[in-house]
């Protein structure tokens, strides 16, 4: 987890709380939707070239890390 926390922010200031890519203004959901694309890492790179490839794969361990936890879906009545 500690790549996650050096590279994965969390700031209330800053693109209104989400998760993003070491303080910038690239949210950890912008890089997992353009992979669930089908967008390739390397082209994630040459469009965001400040990151590193680093930050790509804690994008995907924060998601990860996220589902690990235990969900209770409620009918609405």
């Amino acid at each position: 987890m500690e790549n996650v926390l050096e590279r994965i922010t969390i700031d209330s200031s800053q693109l209104n709380g989400k998760p993003v890519i070491r303080g910038k203004r690239i949210s950890v959901q912008t890089i997992l939707e353009f992979l669930a694309a089908g967008e390739s890492e390397s082209e994630i790179l040459r469009q965001y070239p400040s990151i590193e490839p680093e930050d790509i794969r804690a994008c995907l361990q924060f998601a990860s890390r996220l589902m690990d936890n235990h969900f209770i879906i409620k009918p609405v009545a």
